[in-house]
């Protein structure tokens, strides 16, 4: 038998060596084993303690020497319900802190960044932040679009019922007005004459930087600080035009 089958079970690659060692040899002694389990002299005690306690080992006294042997290899069913249980056991101690860890979590900073390339990329990109909108039923999705393009129009007419049940207060060059998405859209719109800082939409801790170019590119960002700054410098203009 190769020791793979045993540490398959979850023995240590040194535990399944002894283990079949003392099956071959019978009650042997710690030189013995070590000579056929082929093992370091330095970690045989080490893993005979770890077999004794999993129930594979025991030994008896001859003489103030320690012989050790193999138990029945059937013992290796208790060896595994025993496992089974430390893991039911885990997993409910985990299902306990779960939710304090996820509090630490989601109290730390996080941030991280995704790229997708092409129509469909984008659209992957606003199924992730449409879905977050209804999963944390957000209050408000805000967004800047710059002059209407024909590609993106076409974009967004397309998928707006994905957009139906989305309140949205956009900021636009006074171009958009001519999107024919947007005039069947019930978002909250004001219009300005100069530049806005691009196609970007806001929500939550979540920022999406589209550009609609020959080969449209789209950067999904998490992070707390850059929403807040950018929501910040949307509330003034919109203010501003109030």
């Amino acid at each position: 038998m190769e020791k793979q089958s045993l540490t398959n079970l979850g023995l240590t690659d040194g535990e399944a060596k002894v283990y079949l060692s003392l099956l071959k040899l019978g009650s042997v002694t710690v030189g013995q084993i070590v000579k056929n389990a082929k093992v370091a002299y330095s970690n045989i005690y080490e893993i005979l303690e770890r077999l004794l306690g999993k129930g594979l080992v025991s030994f008896i006294i001859k003489e103030k020497t320690k012989y050790f042997q193999a138990v029945s290899p059937s013992r290796l069913n208790e060896f595994l319900e025993k496992r089974e249980n430390d893991i039911k056991e885990q997993k409910a101690n985990l299902n306990k802190i779960l939710p304090e860890l996820e509090k630490l979590q989601n109290q730390a900073t996080r941030q991280e960044a995704e790229i997708f390339t092409g129509i469909k990329g984008i659209k992957t990109a606003y199924e992730r932040l449409l879905k977050e909108a209804e999963e944390t039923r957000a209050e408000w999705l805000f967004f800047f679009a710059e002059s209407e393009s024909e590609q993106a129009d076409e974009f967004y007419f397309s998928s707006y019922p994905r957009f139906k049940h989305i309140s949205a207060k956009g900021i636009a060059t006074k171009d958009y007005k001519k999107s024919k998405f947007i005039k069947q859209s019930h978002f909250k719109m004001e219009y300005v004459d100069f530049p806005v800082p691009g196609n970007i939409d806001i929500l939550n801790d979540k920022l999406l930087f589209i550009t609609w170019s020959k080969n449209p590119l789209a950067i999904l960002i998490q992070s707390e600080d850059m929403a807040k700054n950018f929501k910040e410098y949307f509330n003034s203009v919109w203010k501003g035009k109030r």
